[in-house]
């Protein structure tokens, strides 16, 4: 049995959280209590702050949203760093800047403990059944002796390099996972405007070597966009700007990144921000507004009724 905290228990965190807890001592906490409900109902320790989640651990993990969020919940006196201890080992789960994950990383080595960036690839219901994409950074030595552990959430878990290496990666991966969707919504719409039945169009594209496993998710959403999100467009545009100001400091250019940096920006401005990034063929409907065929019957219609006002 192995005492295990976790912090932020969110749609995801929670999922992982539910994975770990057979079998071992699990404590919990969040900022929304309501949502660690079910967890404490199978048997998880609810703690009142993150420093009382990593005091009786020895393996403390966490998810939550951003920088700022990371920051919260390791700082100050009732943050994570403050009840580590040395030999423990700190799990973030979070995608956020490397930069800051590996300056994270540092103040955890400087208290004698040692911390791993984890994020993860997938969607809730990969979350749920254990078939997340894992990727680890941060001392190979605490990698190995969290690897079961991370075994027990993912069906893929590898081993990357130093502390932000696996956040590096994670920001590669969604590179393709905004630019895939784009692409996708795109031709569809361009389909569709040309007189295709949107759901055969997305059924051919799809079954074409085109057709990824993400995109064959996601042509149901983006036909009928459901009200709960697998990744929502406001972490994912956290997610490109992120993405966006690591190319700038490597030097990198990430055209297609800019090109999904302006379309996540005009789906919260159309009030998508919560809503799956599958959003994006409903946004480029809205943006492209009426059907020409359908703007240039209005228009002639519009032309004949003032023909009809004038005649004698």
């Amino acid at each position: 049995m192995t005492a295990i905290g976790f912090v932020g228990l969110g749609a995801m965190g929670s999922r992982i959280a539910g994975r770990l807890l057979p079998g071992n001592a699990l404590y919990g906490t969040n900022r929304t209590a309501a949502k660690a409900a079910g967890l404490t109902g199978r048997g998880m320790a609810w703690r009142g702050t993150p420093r009382e989640v990593a005091e009786p651990a020895e393996v403390i993990f966490s998810m939550v949203t951003d920088d700022a969020a990371l920051e919260t919940i390791t700082s100050g006196p009732d943050g994570i760093l403050a009840g580590l201890a040395p030999g423990k080992i700190y799990v973030d789960m979070s995608t956020v800047s490397p930069q800051a994950s590996r300056e994270l990383a540092q103040r955890v080595q400087d208290g004698g403990a040692s911390m791993l960036d984890a994020p993860v690839s997938g969607s809730v219901t990969a979350a749920e059944d254990g078939t997340l994409v894992i990727m680890a950074g941060g001392p190979q030595d605490a990698f190995r002796a969290v690897e079961p552990l991370l075994r027990r959430a993912g069906s893929t878990v590898t081993y990357v390099g130093a502390n932000g290496q696996a956040l590096l990666l994670k920001l590669a991966i969604n590179i393709s996972l905004a630019a895939q969707m784009l692409a996708f919504s795109e031709g569809v719409l361009l389909a569709e405007r040309g007189g295709i039945d949107p759901a055969l169009a997305a059924e051919v594209m799809t079954g074409s070597p085109i057709g990824s496993p993400m995109l064959r998710a996601r042509a149901p959403l983006m036909l009928d966009l459901p009200e709960q999100a697998w990744f929502d467009v406001e972490l994912m545009h956290k997610d490109i700007r992120l993405v966006l100001e690591t190319a700038r400091q490597l030097g990198v250019p990430v055209p297609s990144s800019a090109a999904a940096d302006g379309l996540l920006a005009r789906a919260e401005e159309l009030g998508y921000a919560r809503r799956d990034i599958a959003a994006f063929f409903e946004v480029l409907t809205r943006t492209a507004g009426a059907p020409a065929a359908t703007a240039a019957a209005t228009r002639s219609g519009s032309l004949a009724a003032g023909s009809g006002g004038n005649s004698p």
